[in-house]
Protein backbone atom coordinates (compact mmCIF):
# COMPACT_ATOMS: atom_id res chain seq x y z
CA UNK A 1 0.00 0.00 0.00
CA UNK A 2 1.16 3.28 -1.04
CA UNK A 3 0.73 6.99 0.75
CA UNK A 4 -1.74 7.57 -1.57
CA UNK A 5 -3.34 4.30 -1.16
CA UNK A 6 -3.35 4.54 2.76
CA UNK A 7 -4.46 8.04 2.11
CA UNK A 8 -7.46 6.98 0.56
CA UNK A 9 -7.67 4.22 2.77
CA UNK A 10 -7.85 6.53 6.09
CA UNK A 11 -10.98 8.65 4.28
CA UNK A 12 -12.74 5.05 3.49
CA UNK A 13 -12.88 4.46 6.96
CA UNK A 14 -13.94 7.79 7.73
CA UNK A 15 -17.08 7.49 5.28
CA UNK A 16 -17.49 4.23 7.07
CA UNK A 17 -17.90 5.42 10.30
CA UNK A 18 -20.21 8.36 8.84
CA UNK A 19 -22.33 5.94 6.83
CA UNK A 20 -22.61 3.69 10.25
CA UNK A 21 -23.73 6.95 12.28
CA UNK A 22 -20.63 6.42 14.89
CA UNK A 23 -19.53 10.30 13.70
CA UNK A 24 -21.25 13.17 12.43
CA UNK A 25 -19.28 15.04 9.77
CA UNK A 26 -18.17 15.83 6.50
CA UNK A 27 -16.12 13.61 4.86
CA UNK A 28 -12.63 15.71 4.05
CA UNK A 29 -11.24 15.59 0.74
CA UNK A 30 -7.43 14.81 2.45
CA UNK A 31 -5.87 12.69 4.93
CA UNK A 32 -2.28 13.88 5.30
CA UNK A 33 -0.26 10.19 6.24
CA UNK A 34 3.08 10.97 7.37
CA UNK A 35 6.16 9.10 9.04
CA UNK A 36 4.98 8.76 12.69
CA UNK A 37 6.52 11.71 14.95
CA UNK A 38 8.12 11.21 18.28
CA UNK A 39 6.27 8.86 20.48
CA UNK A 40 4.78 7.14 17.58
CA UNK A 41 5.06 3.88 15.87
CA UNK A 42 4.19 1.63 13.02
CA UNK A 43 5.06 3.04 9.38
CA UNK A 44 2.48 5.91 9.19
CA UNK A 45 0.74 8.11 10.86
CA UNK A 46 -2.56 10.31 10.41
CA UNK A 47 -3.82 13.18 12.87
CA UNK A 48 -7.30 13.01 10.96
CA UNK A 49 -9.25 12.45 14.23
CA UNK A 50 -7.58 15.70 15.74
CA UNK A 51 -8.80 17.75 12.33
CA UNK A 52 -12.45 16.17 12.71
CA UNK A 53 -12.59 16.29 16.41
CA UNK A 54 -14.24 19.75 16.56
CA UNK A 55 -16.69 19.08 14.14
CA UNK A 56 -17.46 15.92 15.22
CA UNK A 57 -18.42 17.40 18.74
CA UNK A 58 -15.94 14.98 20.33
CA UNK A 59 -12.71 14.69 21.93
CA UNK A 60 -9.84 13.52 19.43
CA UNK A 61 -8.89 10.05 21.00
CA UNK A 62 -12.56 9.18 20.88
CA UNK A 63 -12.70 9.98 17.45
CA UNK A 64 -9.36 7.80 16.76
CA UNK A 65 -11.36 5.00 18.89
CA UNK A 66 -13.99 5.13 16.37
CA UNK A 67 -12.31 4.96 13.25
CA UNK A 68 -9.41 2.48 14.39
CA UNK A 69 -11.56 -0.67 13.74
CA UNK A 70 -12.49 0.37 10.56
CA UNK A 71 -8.84 1.21 10.01
CA UNK A 72 -7.87 -2.68 11.03
CA UNK A 73 -10.51 -4.13 8.53
CA UNK A 74 -8.64 -2.98 5.56
CA UNK A 75 -6.68 -4.78 2.83
CA UNK A 76 -2.99 -4.26 3.80
CA UNK A 77 -2.56 -3.14 7.61
CA UNK A 78 -1.87 -4.76 10.50
CA UNK A 79 -2.00 -2.61 12.89
CA UNK A 80 -3.24 0.39 14.40
CA UNK A 81 -1.93 1.91 17.70
CA UNK A 82 -3.54 5.11 19.04
CA UNK A 83 -1.23 8.01 20.66
CA UNK A 84 -0.69 11.24 21.94
CA UNK A 85 -3.80 13.21 22.07
CA UNK A 86 -5.59 11.17 19.21
CA UNK A 87 -2.48 9.96 16.64
CA UNK A 88 -3.48 6.95 14.69
CA UNK A 89 -0.38 5.02 13.61
CA UNK A 90 -0.61 2.40 11.28
CA UNK A 91 1.57 -1.12 10.38
CA UNK A 92 1.52 -2.33 7.15
CA UNK A 93 2.36 -5.65 5.63
CA UNK A 94 5.65 -4.37 5.02
CA UNK A 95 6.57 -7.12 1.38
CA UNK A 96 2.91 -6.27 0.22
CA UNK A 97 3.22 -2.69 0.82
CA UNK A 98 7.04 -2.80 -1.04
CA UNK A 99 5.84 -4.66 -3.94
CA UNK A 100 3.15 -2.04 -4.44
CA UNK A 101 4.69 1.11 -3.65
CA UNK A 102 7.27 -0.23 -6.40
CA UNK A 103 4.35 -0.79 -8.59
CA UNK A 104 2.32 2.14 -8.18
CA UNK A 105 6.21 4.62 -8.89
CA UNK A 106 6.20 1.90 -12.13
CA UNK A 107 3.31 2.81 -13.04
CA UNK A 108 3.27 6.45 -12.53
CA UNK A 109 7.04 6.89 -13.94
CA UNK A 110 8.45 10.60 -13.44
CA UNK A 111 4.83 11.87 -12.45
CA UNK A 112 4.34 9.78 -9.00
CA UNK A 113 3.50 12.13 -6.37
CA UNK A 114 1.67 14.14 -9.07
CA UNK A 115 -2.08 14.96 -8.45
CA UNK A 116 -4.29 13.39 -10.45
CA UNK A 117 -5.98 16.80 -11.53
CA UNK A 118 -6.48 20.21 -11.34
CA UNK A 119 -7.76 21.16 -7.80
CA UNK A 120 -9.11 24.73 -8.37
CA UNK A 121 -6.24 26.59 -6.99
CA UNK A 122 -5.19 29.94 -8.15
CA UNK A 123 -1.93 30.99 -6.57
CA UNK A 124 -0.08 34.29 -7.58
CA UNK A 125 3.94 34.27 -6.90
CA UNK A 126 5.10 37.40 -7.38
CA UNK A 127 8.94 38.26 -6.69
CA UNK A 128 11.49 41.07 -6.90
CA UNK A 129 13.98 42.40 -9.56
CA UNK A 130 16.13 39.28 -8.15
CA UNK A 131 17.88 36.36 -9.33
CA UNK A 132 17.20 33.99 -6.86
CA UNK A 133 14.18 35.10 -6.14
CA UNK A 134 12.82 34.45 -10.07
CA UNK A 135 14.47 30.82 -9.74
CA UNK A 136 12.88 30.10 -6.63
CA UNK A 137 9.49 31.03 -7.83
CA UNK A 138 10.24 29.49 -11.18
CA UNK A 139 10.15 25.83 -9.30
CA UNK A 140 8.15 26.14 -7.00
CA UNK A 141 5.31 27.08 -9.61
CA UNK A 142 6.49 23.85 -11.09
CA UNK A 143 5.69 22.15 -7.58
CA UNK A 144 2.43 23.71 -7.69
CA UNK A 145 1.65 22.91 -10.83
CA UNK A 146 2.16 18.86 -10.37
CA UNK A 147 0.08 19.53 -7.15
CA UNK A 148 -3.59 20.24 -9.24
CA UNK A 149 -2.73 24.25 -8.96
CA UNK A 150 -3.10 27.33 -11.87
CA UNK A 151 0.14 29.04 -11.12
CA UNK A 152 0.74 32.38 -12.32
CA UNK A 153 4.55 34.23 -11.74
CA UNK A 154 5.18 38.17 -11.91
CA UNK A 155 8.34 39.73 -11.27
CA UNK A 156 8.95 43.52 -10.29
CA UNK A 157 12.16 43.08 -12.86
CA UNK A 158 13.71 40.57 -14.98
CA UNK A 159 16.78 40.42 -17.21
CA UNK A 160 16.97 38.27 -20.58
CA UNK A 161 19.92 36.30 -19.84
CA UNK A 162 17.92 34.51 -16.58
CA UNK A 163 16.48 32.72 -19.48
CA UNK A 164 18.65 31.90 -22.17
CA UNK A 165 21.45 30.46 -19.01
CA UNK A 166 19.13 28.96 -16.65
CA UNK A 167 15.41 28.43 -18.15
CA UNK A 168 13.49 30.71 -16.18
CA UNK A 169 10.73 32.57 -17.28
CA UNK A 170 8.03 34.49 -16.04
CA UNK A 171 4.32 35.30 -17.20
CA UNK A 172 4.70 39.67 -16.48
CA UNK A 173 7.50 41.88 -15.35
CA UNK A 174 6.94 45.02 -13.51
CA UNK A 175 4.88 46.73 -10.32
CA UNK A 176 2.34 44.21 -8.54
CA UNK A 177 -0.80 46.24 -7.66
CA UNK A 178 -1.12 47.01 -3.70
CA UNK A 179 -2.73 43.95 -2.96
CA UNK A 180 -0.31 41.64 -4.52
CA UNK A 181 2.64 42.12 -2.62
CA UNK A 182 6.13 40.20 -3.07
CA UNK A 183 5.58 36.47 -1.73
CA UNK A 184 8.54 34.94 -2.96
CA UNK A 185 11.57 36.48 -1.64
CA UNK A 186 14.44 34.12 -0.50
CA UNK A 187 18.12 35.51 1.02
CA UNK A 188 19.53 36.95 -2.46
CA UNK A 189 22.94 35.15 -3.31
CA UNK A 190 26.09 37.45 -2.20
CA UNK A 191 26.75 40.06 -4.92
CA UNK A 192 30.22 38.62 -5.13
CA UNK A 193 28.90 35.13 -6.51
CA UNK A 194 27.35 34.45 -9.86
CA UNK A 195 25.26 31.65 -10.29
CA UNK A 196 24.81 32.02 -14.01
CA UNK A 197 28.57 30.87 -14.57
CA UNK A 198 27.88 27.91 -13.71
CA UNK A 199 25.64 26.79 -16.33
CA UNK A 200 21.56 26.02 -15.94
CA UNK A 201 21.81 22.55 -13.81
CA UNK A 202 24.28 23.59 -11.24
CA UNK A 203 23.25 27.15 -11.17
CA UNK A 204 19.63 26.41 -10.56
CA UNK A 205 20.97 23.80 -7.60
CA UNK A 206 22.90 26.17 -6.06
CA UNK A 207 19.96 28.80 -5.76
CA UNK A 208 17.50 26.03 -4.55
CA UNK A 209 19.10 23.18 -2.39
CA UNK A 210 19.53 26.16 0.25
CA UNK A 211 16.23 27.10 2.42
CA UNK A 212 15.23 30.11 1.57
CA UNK A 213 16.47 31.98 4.88
CA UNK A 214 19.95 30.34 4.18
CA UNK A 215 22.65 32.76 1.56
CA UNK A 216 23.08 30.48 -1.21
CA UNK A 217 26.75 29.79 -2.14
CA UNK A 218 27.60 29.46 -5.77
CA UNK A 219 31.08 28.36 -6.09
CA UNK A 220 32.90 25.34 -7.97
CA UNK A 221 31.92 23.02 -5.12
CA UNK A 222 28.69 22.67 -7.53
CA UNK A 223 30.41 21.10 -10.90
CA UNK A 224 32.97 18.99 -9.09
CA UNK A 225 32.15 15.22 -10.16
CA UNK A 226 32.31 13.61 -6.33
CA UNK A 227 30.08 12.08 -3.37
CA UNK A 228 31.07 16.08 -1.78
CA UNK A 229 28.86 17.16 -4.07
CA UNK A 230 24.99 16.67 -3.36
CA UNK A 231 24.07 17.44 -7.08
CA UNK A 232 26.34 14.86 -8.42
CA UNK A 233 25.53 12.02 -6.30
CA UNK A 234 21.31 12.86 -6.98
CA UNK A 235 22.61 12.87 -10.92
CA UNK A 236 24.81 9.47 -10.13
CA UNK A 237 22.45 7.18 -8.69
CA UNK A 238 20.03 8.41 -10.84
CA UNK A 239 21.93 7.48 -13.84
CA UNK A 240 23.58 3.84 -12.22
CA UNK A 241 19.57 3.24 -12.17
CA UNK A 242 19.39 3.84 -15.92
CA UNK A 243 22.36 1.73 -16.54
CA UNK A 244 20.86 -0.79 -14.17
CA UNK A 245 17.61 -1.41 -16.79
CA UNK A 246 20.47 -1.26 -19.97
CA UNK A 247 22.63 -3.97 -18.49
CA UNK A 248 19.57 -6.30 -17.52
CA UNK A 249 18.01 -5.65 -20.69
CA UNK A 250 21.73 -7.06 -22.10
CA UNK A 251 21.20 -10.38 -19.76
CA UNK A 252 18.06 -10.87 -20.90
CA UNK A 253 15.56 -10.38 -17.85
CA UNK A 254 13.41 -7.30 -16.89
CA UNK A 255 11.55 -5.81 -13.83
CA UNK A 256 8.56 -7.49 -12.04
CA UNK A 257 8.02 -6.39 -8.56
CA UNK A 258 6.17 -9.09 -7.35
CA UNK A 259 7.84 -12.04 -6.34
CA UNK A 260 9.53 -12.88 -3.44
CA UNK A 261 9.51 -16.46 -3.41
CA UNK A 262 11.54 -18.24 -6.21
CA UNK A 263 12.09 -21.98 -6.71
CA UNK A 264 15.66 -23.53 -7.49
CA UNK A 265 15.21 -22.86 -11.16
CA UNK A 266 15.25 -19.77 -10.52
CA UNK A 267 18.26 -19.49 -8.45
CA UNK A 268 20.63 -22.31 -9.71
CA UNK A 269 19.79 -24.81 -7.02
CA UNK A 270 18.16 -28.02 -7.74
CA UNK A 271 14.90 -28.12 -9.62
CA UNK A 272 11.61 -27.83 -6.88
CA UNK A 273 13.95 -27.02 -4.19
CA UNK A 274 11.93 -23.80 -2.41
CA UNK A 275 13.96 -20.38 -1.86
CA UNK A 276 12.36 -17.68 -0.32
CA UNK A 277 13.99 -14.38 -0.99
CA UNK A 278 13.52 -11.16 1.26
CA UNK A 279 11.13 -8.82 1.02
CA UNK A 280 11.80 -5.26 -1.14
CA UNK A 281 10.96 -3.81 2.52
CA UNK A 282 14.16 -5.77 3.92
CA UNK A 283 16.50 -5.78 1.37
CA UNK A 284 16.11 -1.77 1.32
CA UNK A 285 13.88 -0.03 3.80
CA UNK A 286 15.31 3.15 4.16
CA UNK A 287 15.10 3.27 0.44
CA UNK A 288 11.88 2.72 0.13
CA UNK A 289 10.88 4.43 3.32
CA UNK A 290 12.19 7.88 1.25
CA UNK A 291 10.20 6.48 -2.30
CA UNK A 292 7.12 6.61 0.28
CA UNK A 293 7.68 9.48 1.14
CA UNK A 294 8.03 11.53 -2.24
CA UNK A 295 4.46 12.66 -2.57
CA UNK A 296 4.15 14.14 1.20
CA UNK A 297 7.40 15.70 0.15
CA UNK A 298 6.00 17.47 -3.48
CA UNK A 299 2.86 18.40 -1.85
CA UNK A 300 4.75 20.10 1.29
CA UNK A 301 7.56 21.68 -1.01
CA UNK A 302 4.67 23.28 -3.19
CA UNK A 303 2.30 25.05 -0.19
CA UNK A 304 5.36 25.95 1.60
CA UNK A 305 7.04 27.15 -1.86
CA UNK A 306 10.14 25.73 -0.47
CA UNK A 307 11.71 23.85 -3.57
CA UNK A 308 14.71 23.01 -1.18
CA UNK A 309 12.51 20.23 0.55
CA UNK A 310 12.53 19.10 -2.23
CA UNK A 311 16.09 18.72 -2.99
CA UNK A 312 16.92 17.88 0.22
CA UNK A 313 14.70 15.12 0.03
CA UNK A 314 16.78 13.89 -3.50
CA UNK A 315 19.85 13.79 -1.72
CA UNK A 316 17.93 11.53 0.77
CA UNK A 317 16.80 9.51 -2.06
CA UNK A 318 20.33 9.27 -3.95
CA UNK A 319 21.93 8.22 -0.18
CA UNK A 320 19.62 5.50 0.54
CA UNK A 321 20.20 4.41 -3.43
CA UNK A 322 23.68 4.34 -4.10
CA UNK A 323 24.50 1.45 -1.46
CA UNK A 324 21.74 -0.69 -3.09
CA UNK A 325 21.99 -0.37 -6.39
CA UNK A 326 25.16 -2.51 -7.10
CA UNK A 327 23.27 -5.13 -5.46
CA UNK A 328 20.66 -5.28 -8.66
CA UNK A 329 22.42 -7.12 -10.82
CA UNK A 330 23.70 -11.42 -11.15
CA UNK A 331 27.27 -11.44 -10.03
CA UNK A 332 29.82 -13.68 -11.85
CA UNK A 333 28.01 -16.95 -12.96
CA UNK A 334 24.82 -16.29 -11.07
CA UNK A 335 21.27 -16.78 -13.26
CA UNK A 336 19.17 -13.86 -13.34
CA UNK A 337 16.33 -14.27 -10.32
CA UNK A 338 12.99 -12.87 -9.14
CA UNK A 339 14.93 -11.47 -6.56
CA UNK A 340 17.42 -9.54 -9.26
CA UNK A 341 14.10 -9.06 -11.23
CA UNK A 342 12.54 -7.15 -7.89
CA UNK A 343 15.51 -5.33 -7.12
CA UNK A 344 15.55 -4.03 -10.81
CA UNK A 345 12.11 -2.78 -10.08
CA UNK A 346 13.36 -0.51 -7.40
CA UNK A 347 16.03 0.49 -9.08
CA UNK A 348 13.79 1.86 -11.61
CA UNK A 349 11.32 3.07 -8.99
CA UNK A 350 14.82 5.42 -7.86
CA UNK A 351 15.30 6.47 -11.19
CA UNK A 352 11.65 7.81 -11.69
CA UNK A 353 11.47 9.80 -8.76
CA UNK A 354 15.18 11.27 -9.26
CA UNK A 355 14.22 11.93 -12.56
CA UNK A 356 11.13 13.71 -11.99
CA UNK A 357 12.44 15.28 -9.19
CA UNK A 358 15.07 16.75 -11.07
CA UNK A 359 12.79 18.11 -13.43
CA UNK A 360 10.42 19.81 -11.35
CA UNK A 361 13.52 21.75 -10.32
CA UNK A 362 14.43 22.41 -14.02
CA UNK A 363 16.99 20.52 -13.82
CA UNK A 364 18.57 17.55 -16.10
CA UNK A 365 18.81 14.21 -15.13
CA UNK A 366 21.57 12.87 -17.52
CA UNK A 367 21.45 8.90 -18.15
CA UNK A 368 25.31 8.46 -18.57
CA UNK A 369 27.55 10.50 -16.61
Amino acid sequence: MTPVELSRTVLHAVRRAVDAGELSVAVPTRAVVAPPGPGGCGDYATSIALQLARPAGQPPLKVAEVLRPHLLGADGITGVVLTGPGFLNISLDRAASGVGLVGEILRRGERYGYADGPDGRVVQLHCPHDLRAVVVADAAARLLRSQGALVRVTAEGFEDAWTSVLGVAVDAVGRAPAELPVNVRPVPAPESADPMSLGRDAGRWALLHPAAHDRPRAGDQHLVQRESNPLFRVRYAHARARAATRNAADLGFTADPDPVTVTGSDTGTPTGTPTVTAPLADVAPELLAALADHPRVLAAAADHRAPDRLARHLVTVADAALPFLPTVLPRGGEKPSAAHRARLALAEAVGAVLAGGLDLLGIDAPDHL
